[in-house]
């Protein structure tokens, strides 16, 4: 018997939802025991968002600060695992503060440790450079990451801004306006990650994890945009210097928070749009740096 651990958080059910059907297979099969995991903190974020607590979320997300989690049950930790399927949305171009904080706990080195891990990331669109930061997190803990999956909202990029904003401020899920696609990662693209499962399973019940990721980005569990890349590096330069400087603010950080506001507003509207234009004019003369860098973001 095969044991398998799925670790989640979600506010909105969609990476629930994204655990569920991707773990289907593995749940249909006699020979693998599944156990879910729902990471909870003692002090929940609210859903939906309100803005002052969404902007407040910043500083810390982005420099991998913890908060308290409520303890992983002793029944679970208490198992050895076959395999971690590890389900982590994107904050801030940085790993959730509920899925870095368990990363960060002394639960996770006793569950990661030696461990097959698979992660999957559902986002909005950038999440390469969350994913290196995943990436340090689980060899910290002495995980062996085998597989990697990133479902995103297919939309384009500043119209995904707009829904997925609504959404989260709403806590409703539906077609902005009536004209807008829904956010966050579609229903068909949720309902058939059972197919990735498929594969999980094969190397699974094989003990052989050498070729999954190529098996996975095979059926598209990973699709790279050269140009969502340059933003993700770009943006998380600036993030550096604004994160650092907020966080030492306590008396001005609520001031802080709001001009950091109206900055993002301006990069997302005015900054991003040049940098598409430059990277167009660039992309043959880069051509060679980005093959490589793709097939790089592709792997593990």
């Amino acid at each position: 018997m095969k044991n398998v651990l799925v670790i989640y958080y979600s506010q909105s059910g969609q990476l629930k939802d994204i655990a569920r059907n991707i773990a289907k297979p593995l749940l249909n099969s006699n020979e693998i025991n599944v156990v879910f995991h729902e990471i909870q903190l003692e002090k929940p974020f609210p859903f939906p968002w309100d803005k002052a607590s969404f902007f407040d979320a910043f500083p810390e997300s982005f420099l991998q600060i913890p908060t308290q989690l409520k303890p992983v049950p002793s029944e679970i930790l208490a198992m050895k695992y076959d395999l971690v399927l590890l389900h982590y949305q994107v904050w801030y171009l940085t790993p959730s503060i509920p899925v870095n904080s368990f990363l960060k706990s002394p639960e996770a080195k006793i569950l990661l440790d030696k461990t097959p891990v698979v992660t999957i990331n559902g986002s909005r669109n950038m999440w390469v450079m969350a994913q290196e930061k995943m990436k340090s997190l689980l060899k910290q803990n002495g995980a062996l990451l085998k597989g990697n999956i990133a479902l995103v909202d297919r939309a384009g990029n500043l119209i995904s801004v707009i829904t997925i904003v609504e959404w989260m401020f709403s806590g409703v899920k539906k077609k902005y306006l009536g004209i807008f696609p829904m956010p966050g990662v579609s229903d068909k693209d949720i309902n058939e990650s059972s197919k990735f499962g498929e594969k999980i399973k094969e190397s699974l019940l094989q003990d052989n994890y050498d070729d999954l990721q190529d098996k996975l980005v095979a059926i598209e569990a990973v699709k790279i945009s050269s140009y969502l890349v340059s933003v993700d590096k770009t943006a998380n330069k600036i993030f550096t210097k604004w994160s650092n400087f907020i966080i030492t603010k306590k008396n001005t950080r609520k001031t802080w928070l709001k001009i950091f506001n109206i900055y993002l507003l301006l990069a997302i509207w005015l900054i991003s749009p040049i940098v598409y234009i430059l990277h167009i004019f660039l992309y043959p003369l880069k051509f060679k740096k980005i093959k490589q860098e793709t097939q790089y973001y592709k792997g593990v």
